[in-house]
């Protein structure tokens, strides 16, 4: 698991590059990241990393997450960038671990996958088929966190194989488990049991993809 220490004293390093090896503190670290420096210094004493934030921060300056999960030098890190595959992560789209929820802005930022972390999405031939995106809402605990940031195999666009899917639906974009019904409706089933399964038609849903993994925001 990283050590949210290690992963702020790196991104000093990169910020202190930037600015000309000045020494670089907490706030200028929350600044890059675009987090209150009250928030931010609450989530280093609960050893909690603002996952979605280091991610904006690294698309911007096209830097590969490898960084934030293996040791690196800071010089290597632009040219190591050529050595990753890239995926579209849409930062401003959610899908709905609660009620439903679909942001129709579509941009989306490049994320960097280094070998490592790409095999345990399903290797090289699965980059053209992966996206990522947010979980938002509790209905998907203690599996997925409001806040966490998942990788999607566009390729699974059916639910014959057990697993968690995003679906589209009139209600929105929405992160569940998939039950088909031999009356042809299909039951969006949670994790958390507080939340009862929703039955919709099979016409309403349309699959988007397979989750495959993720990048927690909880420890």
């Amino acid at each position: 698991m990283p050590n949210v220490f290690d992963i702020l004293n790196k991104i000093k390093d990169i910020l202190s590059e930037e600015v000309g090896n000045r020494k670089v503190f907490d706030k200028d670290v929350a600044e890059a990241l675009d987090i209150n420096q009250i928030t931010l210094a609450t989530m280093k004493s609960r050893n909690r990393i603002p996952y979605k934030e280091i991610l904006e921060f690294c698309a911007k300056r096209k830097i590969s997450i490898n960084w934030l999960m293996f040791d690196q030098i800071v010089e290597s890190l632009q040219a190591e960038t050529e050595k990753f595959a890239r995926i579209n992560y849409f930062k401003d789209i959610y899908a709905s671990a609660g009620g439903g929820a679909l942001n129709e802005e579509e941009d989306s930022e490049p994320m960097y996958l280094d070998e490592e972390v790409l095999e345990r999405l399903g290797g090289m031939k699965s980059v053209k088929h992966l996206q990522a995106i947010n979980v938002l809402g509790d209905s998907m605990e203690p599996t997925l966190y409001s806040g966490d940031v998942v990788f999607i195999n566009k390729e699974y666009t059916n639910a014959l194989k057990s697993g968690i899917y995003i679906v589209s639906t009139p209600a929105g974009l929405f992160i569940k488990r998939l039950q088909l019904k031999s009356n042809g409706m299909v039951a969006l089933v949670s994790d958390n049991e507080s939340y009862a399964p929703e039955i919709v038609g099979a016409s309403d849903v349309k699959i988007l993809g397979k989750v495959v993994g993720k990048l927690s925001s909880t420890l």
